[in-house]
């Protein structure tokens, strides 16, 4: 059983990063309340436990300690960046430390799919003497999601369609550092929380479906890629949206298939 420990960033009193309206702490918690149902719904084998489940005050102290006394395998800290830019980057700490080799090696399994499933510029994998990073055990990352104070980026990010693609692609980086093993997805929809995903192809090679991804984000559609298995064959589709109203999903489905892109409707459960 791998134990993930998720935190999203600031709460409370602290409110991060602030733009347009929007506050940094509340984003974070929508993408790891979006990744923790993921990950233990989705994937076999697999723990988590959220620093913060709702908008509350929790010291950096308290989180790695939290970390540390369940034992986690990995601490994953959520962000949102500011200060002028556009893109993905992350961090791992900057100090020596006798797992640093492996921790270098889950954080560029996580970044890179991040990366790649996401479309965004990639600012790079760095490293910091950030709390969390530091005082956490286990090996750590910090993610930024792109900037808050970025106008395009900021009205990405109050689309509740924005925050499920962002924990989707944290959970396939997960999943791919740790080998987890998807779970088999339900082809009817049995509880209210349901997305209509719009696979826009579904291949055998991934290589494949990657270059559908780019042709995609050339047309201004933002995809991403997850497994499907049937009859023992692992399909990779690429999903071009997700909505929980089947009828966006169908409005969707249409004007892609007026450019020519043939797509079909799954349903997927949280």
């Amino acid at each position: 059983m791998v134990k993930i420990f998720i935190d999203p960033g600031h709460g409370g009193n602290d409110p991060g990063a602030t733009a347009y309206g929007l506050n940094e702490k509340d984003i974070n918690l929508n993408i790891a309340l979006k990744l923790d149902r993921l990950l233990t719904q989705s994937y076999k084998e697999v723990s988590t436990r959220l620093a913060r489940t709702s908008d509350t005050t929790v010291t950096l102290d308290e989180r790695t300690n939290m970390a540390n006394a369940w034992g986690a395998d990995y601490y994953l800290s959520i962000h949102i960046n500011a200060g002028g830019g556009v893109g993905f980057e992350s961090y791992i700490w900057n100090g020596s430390f006798s797992n640093k080799r492996k921790t270098e090696s889950l954080r560029t399994n996580i970044h890179e799919e991040i990366v790649e499933n996401v479309g965004w510029r990639d600012r790079g994998k760095k490293e910091a003497n950030f709390h969390v990073l530091r005082e956490s055990s286990m090996p750590a990352v910090l993610t930024e999601n792109g900037f808050i104070d970025n106008r395009n980026e900021a009205n990405e990010m109050r689309e509740s369609n924005w925050i499920e693609h962002i924990a989707e692609a944290h959970a396939s980086g997960i999943a791919k550092a740790f080998n987890l093993v998807r779970k088999a997805e339900t082809e009817d929809p049995q509880e209210t929380n349901t997305f209509y995903r719009v696979v826009t192809g579904s291949f055998k090679l991934e290589n494949n479906a990657r270059q559908r991804r780019y042709v995609l984000r050339d047309q201004g559609y933002n995809s991403f890629i997850v497994e499907f298995t049937h009859d023992g064959t692992t399909y990779h589709r690429v999903v071009t949206g997700s909505f929980q109203n089947k009828s966006n999903a169908e409005v969707r489905q249409k004007e892609l298939e007026r450019i020519g892109f043939e797509s079909f409707l799954a349903t997927f459960t949280l």
